[in-house]
């Protein structure tokens, strides 16, 4: 393999598991200030694992497509894309600053502006529709009975987790009276 893939790292119109959705058009900005060059490839959103390069990031209908290249100089790259090969992974997940959003019905947050930093591979996306759909030539796609098990996780993540508030509303816990302060 030479390290090329394709997906979507970002779905329009469609809730993560953090209760955002990302309104049509919310990277156009970002992406032409930015460009591909200025949107980092990372591992896990560890920017000290940066694991390649974006060759195209575009809005369509369904959301953000990327097409990519692992630069396999790198050890990590070399695993990630052994990992690819297999099926083993497939997510992808966005990196960014919010410019503008509103609440959404149901207590959504609709992401109407994003400055977008990077995108990640990893293992479990918030936002499960985001997967690399294609790797080396892009008529290769994801095997279909991998799917089930990537839902039945991301259906088990969201039974088990805390609902999420947003960072502004979240209760700040008071310090216990038992709480000894050591200097």
């Amino acid at each position: 393999m030479d390290g090329h893939f394709t997906g979507y790292a970002s779905l329009f119109g469609v809730p993560d598991l953090g209760r955002d959705v990302v309104a049509p058009g919310a990277f156009a900005a970002s992406l032409r200030a930015r460009g591909n060059s200025g949107v980092r490839m990372l591992w896990q959103h560890d920017p000290a694992e940066p694991v390649g390069r974006w060759l195209s990031l575009t809005e369509d209908a369904r959301g953000l497509r990327v097409a990519g290249q692992l630069n396999l100089a790198v050890q990590r790259a070399r695993e990630l894309d052994a990992l690819l090969r297999e099926g083993a992974l497939d997510g992808l997940s966005i990196g960014f600053r919010t410019v503008r959003a509103s609440p959404d019905r149901g207590g959504l947050r609709r992401l109407h502006s994003l400055d977008l930093w990077e995108i990640s591979l990893v293992t479990f996306p918030l936002q499960p529709g985001a997967r690399i759909a294609a790797k080396s030539a892009p008529s290769e796609s994801l095997p279909s009975e991998s799917l089930p098990l990537a839902q039945a996780l991301h259906a088990f993540a969201r039974r088990v987790a805390p609902p999420r508030a947003h960072p502004s509303t979240r209760p700040v816990a008071a310090p216990s009276p038992r709480a000894k302060r050591f200097a």
